[in-house]
């Protein structure tokens, strides 16, 4: 049993990098079942999260190039995962806007599964303890973004 604030902090460390490695296995996996490339789940994650973004934006979140993200984009709008539209803030650009009924009819059935296990891992934590993951998660993530 780990005993000290170091070992504890290390071993969940080690799990967290556990855990992102088999999430991003698992992403590959479903971006391969549906025809994708392994970085177009990530650019649909962005979508789902930010909601429609520029072509400029995607690139600025990713830190790929241009010609790299109109690539993405056009497997993605191929699939019917996402559509172009003009901005309606500026109509020289196009906003990139996932398509929620591809979304659903795609991809959802094929999280189902890994949703479900999320669900029953969940379910057997106390209401402070689910507190306290999710301000974790909230913190970690907010930290990864600076």
């Amino acid at each position: 049993m780990t005993s000290t604030r170091e070992e504890l902090a290390g071993e969940i460390q080690q799990r967290l990098i556990r855990f992102i490695a088999e999430v991003v296995l698992y992403n590959h996996s479903v971006s391969a079942r549906v025809g994708l490339g392994a970085s177009d789940s990530q650019f649909m994650t962005l979508l789902q999260t930010y909601g429609p973004l520029t072509p400029r934006q995607l690139a600025e979140h990713t830190g790929l190039t241009s010609g790299t993200v109109t690539g993405v984009i056009d497997r993605l709008e191929s699939h019917g995962f996402v559509t172009r539209r003009p901005d309606p803030r500026d109509r020289r650009k196009v906003v990139v806007t996932p398509s929620m009924e591809a979304i659903q009819d795609k991809l959802v059935p094929l999280y189902a599964e890994q949703g479900e296990r999320m669900h029953a891992v969940l379910a057997t934590r106390s209401v402070e303890e689910l507190k306290t993951i999710s301000e974790f998660l909230a913190d970690s993530v907010a930290e990864a973004g600076s």
